[in-house]
């Protein structure tokens, strides 16, 4: 019974005793056990046991029940009695009171069946006794209080496993995310640089382009979520160790390569990798810039050097004008593949603005200037070829003088305005206007021309001017220079002579010694020939202001 109520071991006794001694002996040995506890025995010794004095058993039972299970009791520093009914009545509050046997009952049965606290009292003892017995109640009461009271301290047991399994779940949770995370971490920093150490550039300014775009975006959001990562990774670590020692336990240390020490060394190694990456892509842009202007240069250049070759040809021609003309033709040639070699020239300069290149060391020249400068030589050598050709027709025109030749070649380059070596039937018709012969026009350029009759007779023509236009076009392709040379030899010899051109501007003149502008206007010659005879005629101003021309005085000069 004490070692029941008491948990401590009385040490070796006689477990079957059979004689008085043996049984005295292990009396004793109890006996002693109580005293040393502080439990007073009077008037009991081995013999009233062993002889079985109940009065005394009963006594010194109730003194045992008394020391080791009830005076342990304490509620709110009550004694055991008062602290044990303060216990019941908190536990027994919130129940009903009504029916007390079956109350009483159902509690008899569940503590012996799911407490193992056996039945001491009957119901009666407690519900049809008007005082029950004190010593009883208190002990079988005492036993609920042990129970539960042994309950409570395998709950706090529990909880306390069970708040440090908690613990260390959560810790191990952290540790395997920390573990995960940074393993990652390490994984995606070495990716990076193995592939940036991997990059290969082709050549051109676009791609070596997309690959610092490719960069610059990095900086901007991969990168950015990994210095997150990194620092959230050193704290998750922080957190682990802070909690392992609040709890006293053992420090964590992370499996080899996945330390914090690990982490700052990938980080610097791709900041290293950054700098070379970054270099690499600045160098290739450069070295692409560099090779996009000299390309430009040289091609420009070659193409400076070719016009300017072929312009001083040009300007050196002399001869023959046959030599001249075939040289001149082959300069025509020449040219033709230069032109096509300016759109090389304008997509290698196309190249250079795509990749922001505003400045050439390289060559002074763009592609408009070469294109203009193209413009001018081929603008030359078309001019040179019509002169060679005029000078050609004019040199076999033996029966018209110098002089004649001259202005009327003078007078067509002047009214050859698109400068094709052609004159269209407006043209035509000024520069004979400017010469003094007027044809009659009826259907030309949208205007009615009236031409005065002494004109039209001293031309001698019926055929209006289109109908001459005509006729030249079939003959010759085109009003060429040959054609209107021809054309005004047939007429000079026919019809046109110096008198006959003084009577023509006596006639428009109104016999006066000059002529007016306003004259040239009323005889209806077209604007470019009046301006023409103005620029070419000599000219005199009268009181009034006007300007008089002196038609005499140039026709003497133009025949003479």
């Amino acid at each position: 019974m004490k070692e029941i109520m008491g948990d401590v071991s009385l040490g070796r006794y006689n477990k079957n005793p059979r004689m008085r001694v043996q049984k005295a002996e292990n009396v004793n040995k109890a006996l002693e056990f109580i005293t040393s506890r502080g439990v007073k025995l009077t008037n009991i010794g081995p013999e009233d046991i062993i002889d079985g004095n109940l009065k005394l058993i009963l006594g010194m039972i109730w003194t045992l029940i008394l020391r080791f299970t009830i005076a342990d009791i304490s509620e709110e520093g009550l004694s055991a009695k008062e602290g044990l009914l303060l216990w019941c009545q908190r536990k027994t509050q919130p129940y009903e009171e009504d029916d007390r046997h079956a109350n009483t009952r159902l509690a008899f049965r569940i503590a012996e069946e799911h407490l193992g606290i056996p039945q001491l009292l009957d119901v009666e003892d407690l519900c049809d006794s008007s005082k029950p017995d004190e010593r009883s109640v208190m002990t079988y009461v005492a036993s609920y209080f042990h129970a539960f009271s042994s309950m409570d301290q395998a709950e706090t047991v529990s909880r306390r496993v069970e708040k440090f399994a908690e613990l260390m779940q959560s810790v191990w949770l952290s540790k395997n995310d920390y573990e995960r995370r940074v393993r990652a971490l390490l994984h995606a920093l070495i990716e990076t640089q193995t592939e940036w150490a991997s990059a290969r550039f082709d050549g051109t300014y676009a791609d070596a382009k997309a690959h610092s775009s490719a960069f610059l975006t990095y900086k901007q959001t991969t990168k950015r979520a990994w210095v997150a990562e990194r620092q959230d990774v050193a704290t998750l670590f922080g957190n682990v160790q802070t909690k392992l020692r609040t709890y006293g336990l053992r420090e964590y240390i992370p499996p080899s390569g996945l330390g914090l020490a690990d982490v700052d060394e990938a980080w610097t190694s791709l900041l290293r990798s950054e700098v070379i990456r970054s270099k690499a892509i600045n160098a290739e842009i450069r070295q692409i810039k560099e090779t996009l202007r000299k390309n430009f240069a040289d091609l420009a250049n070659d193409f400076e050097r070719q016009l300017y070759s072929i312009s001083s040809d040009l300007a050196a021609i002399e001869g023959p004008l046959e030599e001249q003309q075939q040289r001149v033709q082959d300069l025509q040639k020449r040219i033709a593949p230069i032109a096509d070699l300016l759109s090389i020239v304008m997509g290698a300069e196309e190249e250079c603005l795509a990749a922001n290149i505003d400045e050439n060391d390289y060559t002074v020249f763009t592609s408009q200037d070469l294109a203009f400068e193209l413009e001018l030589v081929m603008q030359s050598i078309v001019k040179k070829i019509s002169f060679i050709d005029n000078q050609i027709v004019s040199r076999n025109m033996s029966n018209l003088t110098p002089a004649q030749l001259e202005q009327f070649e003078s007078t067509f380059r002047y009214f050859d305005r698109d400068e094709t070596n052609t004159l269209n039937i407006t043209e035509m018709a000024a520069a004979l206007a400017s010469l003094g012969i007027v044809y009659p026009v009826c259907e030309f350029a949208n205007e009615s021309v009236e031409v005065a009759t002494d004109i039209v007779s001293c031309c001698g023509k019926d055929e209006d001017l289109e109908t001459i236009s005509e006729q030249l076009t079939q003959d010759y392709g085109a009003v060429t220079f040959e054609a209107f040379i021809n054309l005004l030899v047939d007429i000079t010899e026919d019809q046109t002579t110096p008198d006959q051109l003084r009577e023509a501007f006596r006639g428009i003149a109104g016999d006066k010694p000059f002529v007016t502008e306003v004259d040239l206007r009323v005889a209806h010659l077209p604007a470019n020939a009046v301006d023409y005879l103005r620029e070419v005629m000599p000219s005199t101003e009268d009181d009034t202001g006007d300007t008089l021309f002196d038609y005499e005085a140039w026709l003497d000069r133009v025949f003479e």
